[in-house]
C-alpha cells in the first residue's frame, strides 16, 4: 500500500497540473489571451453564445431531373462518338428514351450503354436499368438504388460545400451536420442575423461557360423556344444593349423551359438568349476565384477566376476557334455576362463583370471557390438565439455548478472527515481537468453539456464513498489502518470500474447515435467519467499514502 514511488507521485501531479493549466484561458477574456502562443479555450454553443440555427432540406426532385439531363447528354455524346445513329432523345416520364436509326447497331448500342452503368454498393443492383422495346427503342431508367446512392453522395458533397462556405465567412466554430437522408443542420454561434447566411447557402453556384447561338431567331426566343441543340436562358444584363439574337419575352416564362424543373418566373419584356446545350467548361475546372476592383469601370467590382490545366486548355481552344463571337457566363441557370471573344484567351484566367458591389463580388467568389452545391437547398426552419438568453443560461449553469460543488464538499467533510477533504480535492481538481480536456480538444460547451457537467460533479464522489465505506467495514473487522486502507481501495476499485464501464457504454451510445445537444451531453459525460475515476481513485490514494507514510497513525476517524 505504501509502495508509491516518487516518480509516480510527480507524474500524477504533473499530469493534473498540466490539465488544470489548460483550463485557465477559458476563464480569461479573449482579448487577454489572443496573443498567447498557445491558449486552448472552451467554445460556447449556440444556446450559450447566441447565434443562428438553420435547417436546410435538399430538393431531391431537382437533383433527379439534373441527373437525368446529365445522363441524356452523356448518352448523346457516347452515341455520336461511337457513330451510332439515334433519333431525338426524350426524358419524358423520368426516363431516357431514344430510337436507333439502324437496327443492326442494336447490340453495339446495348453494350455501350451497359458499360456506362455502375453497381450500387453491395445491393447487387445497377444505377440505371436498360431495356429495349419494339426492337429498336432503348429505355434507360434510373433505379431506386441508383437514385438513393446519388442523393446520399450529393448530400455528403453539399454538407462539405456548406462547411467551406461558412468557414470562408470567418465565423467561429460552426456546427454543420447531416440529419437524416435529405437535411443539413447549420448552427453558427455569434451570428445574430441569418439573412446573409441564408443567401449564401441557398445559391447552388453552378457556373458554366457556353457559346451563344447568334443564329437563333429572336422572335422564337421571345416565346421561350430555342433551336435544337440550344437552350433558352434569361439574360438580365442584356437590358443595357440590343442584339439581333436577343429576344424579349411576350409572356411570363420559367427557365429552363422544362415543366419538371421550374425556376424563377421571368416577366414579359425580359431579355432571353440561346446558348449551346453543351458547356465549354464548368465550375469544377476553377482553381481560384476572388473579388477584385474592375479596372475598366472605376468604382465597380468584378470576380476574377483561374482555371486548372484542363479547363485552361479547353477555354483556349474554344476562344481560338470563335474569335469575334460571344460566349455566355452562366450562374445558376441565368446568364450573368455574354462578352465577345476579342482575342484568344490563353492564360487560363478570366473575369466576371456585372453590377457587383464589394460584398456581392466577395459572396460570389466564395460560392465559386467553395464549389457548386450538388443539390439545391432550401431553408425549412430557422431560429435566432439572442446573447441575453445565452448569458442567462451561463449564469444558471454556473450557479448550478457552484451549488453542486458546495453541497458535495459539505457532505463529504461532515461524513468522512480527513478522507472527505481528500475527496473534495479530487472533486475540485476534476472540475478543472474536465474543462482543461474540453479546451484541449477545442470542444463546444452547450446547455446540455452544462447538465452533464453538473451530473459529473454529483457522481464524482461516488467512488470515494464506496472506498471510504469499504475502509470503515475493514476497520470494524479489526484490521489495522494500513490493511483497511489497502483493502478498501483494492476491493472498491473493482466495483468502481465496473459501474463506470456501464455508465461509459451509455455515453458512447448517445455519442454515436445522438446529434447536437445529446452528443454534447455525451462528450462531457464521457470526459467526466474518465477524469473522475482517475482523480477519485489514483489521486486520492496518492494523498492517503503520503499522509500514512508521514504520520503512521494507529487509528483513523472516518
Amino acid at each position: 500500500m505504501l509502495d508509491f514511488p516518487r516518480w509516480k507521485v510527480w507524474s500524477i501531479i504533473g499530469v493534473l497540473a498540466a490539465l488544470c493549466a489548460l483550463a485557465i484561458p477559458s476563464f480569461l477574456p479573449e482579448s487577454t489571451v489572443k496573443n498567447w502562443p498557445f491558449h486552448p479555450r472552451i467554445n460556447l454553443g449556440l444556446d450559450l453564445a447566441g447565434g443562428s440555427y438553420l435547417l436546410l432540406e435538399a430538393d431531391t426532385n431537382d437533383l433527379i431531373t439534373t441527373r437525368l439531363g446529365q445522363k441524356k447528354q452523356e448518352v448523346a455524346t457516347d452515341m455520336r462518338r461511337a457513330k451510332i445513329g439515334v433519333g431525338d432523345i426524350s426524358t419524358d416520364g423520368g426516363k431516357i428514351t431514344f430510337m436507333l436509326r439502324d437496327i443492326g447497331q442494336l447490340e453495339a448500342a446495348r453494350q455501350l450503354l451497359s458499360q456506362k452503368t455502375n453497381g450500387v454498393g453491395n445491393t447487387g443492383q445497377r444505377d440505371w436499368d436498360i431495356s429495349v422495346v419494339n426492337s429498336s427503342t432503348f429505355v434507360v431508367t434510373p433505379t431506386k438504388a441508383g437514385i438513393d446512392a446519388a442523393i446520399d453522395s450529393a448530400m455528403d458533397g453539399a454538407t462539405e460545400v456548406v462547411r467551406r462556405r461558412i468557414d470562408s465567412l470567418g465565423t467561429r466554430e460552426p456546427t454543420i451536420i447531416k440529419q437524416g437522408s435529405t437535411r443539413i443542420v447549420v448552427q453558427v454561434p455569434g451570428l445574430q442575423d441569418p439573412t446573409a447566411l441564408k443567401a449564401l447557402l441557398g445559391k447552388t453556384a453552378k457556373l458554366e461557360f457556353k457559346l451563344v447561338d447568334i443564329n437563333a431567331d429572336a422572335a422564337q426566343l421571345s416565346k421561350g423556344i430555342a433551336p435544337i441543340g440550344d437552350i433558352a436562358l434569361p439574360y438580365p444584363e442584356a437590358v443595357r444593349f440590343a442584339a439581333p439574337y436577343i429576344g424579349r419575352l411576350t409572356a411570363p416564362m420559367t427557365f429552363p423551359a422544362d415543366p419538371n424543373n421550374p425556376k424563377t418566373n421571368w416577366p414579359v419584356g425580359s431579355p432571353v438568349i440561346a446558348v449551346r446545350d453543351e458547356a465549354i467548361i464548368t465550375g469544377s475546372d476553377l482553381t481560384d476565384a476572388r473579388a477584385e476592383t474592375d479596372t475598366e469601370n472605376p468604382g465597380a467590382w468584378a470576380v476574377g477566376f483561374q482555371f486548372n490545366t484542363q479547363g485552361g486548355k479547353s477555354f483556349a481552344k474554344t476562344t481560338q476557334a470563335n474569335v469575334g463571337k460571344p460566349f455566355a457566363i452562366i450562374l445558376d441557370g441565368t446568364v450573368i455576362s455574354a462578352p465577345n471573344i476579342q482575342t484568344p484567351i490563353l492564360g487560363g484566367s478570366g473575369r466576371i463583370t456585372g453590377s457587383f458591389d464589394a460584398k456581392a463580388a466577395n459572396d460570389l467568389a466564395i460560392q465559386l471557390k467553395s464549389g457548386a452545391l450538388p443539390v439545391a437547398l432550401k431553408v425549412v426552419e430557422e431560429r435566432t438565439v439572442g446573447p441575453d438568453l445565452g448569458e442567462a443560461s451561463i449564469r444558471a449553469g454556473i450557479q448550478a455548478s457552484i451549488i453542486a460543488v458546495v453541497l458535495v464538499v459539505l457532505f463529504m467533510l461532515v461524513t468522512y472527515g480527513r478522507f472527505g477533504v481528500y475527496a473534495n480535492w479530487a472533486v475540485v481538481i476534476n472540475v478543472l481537468v474536465i474543462m482543461g480536456v474540453l479546451a484541449l480538444i477545442n470542444g463546444t460547451l452547450t446547455l446540455p453539456g452544462i447538465a452533464g457537467f453538473v451530473l459529473t460533479i454529483g457522481t464524482a464522489v461516488d467512488a470515494n464513498v464506496l472506498i471510504n465505506e469499504r475502509i470503515r467495514e475493514e476497520r470494524r473487522r479489526g484490521r489495522s489502518v494500513i490493511q483497511s486502507v489497502e483493502l478498501g481501495y483494492k476491493e472498491a476499485s473493482r466495483t468502481i470500474f465496473e459501474a463506470n464501464m456501464t455508465h461509459a457504454i451509455s455515453g458512447v451510445i448517445m455519442f454515436l447515435l445522438g446529434s447536437g445537444p445529446i452528443k454534447g451531453f455525451a462528450v462531457v459525460l464521457l470526459i467526466g467519467i474518465a477524469t473522475s475515476v482517475f482523480t477519485a481513485v489514483t489521486f486520492t490514494r496518492m494523498l492517503v499514502v503520503l499522509w500514512l507514510r508521514k504520520n503512521r497513525p494507529q487509528t483513523i476517524n472516518i
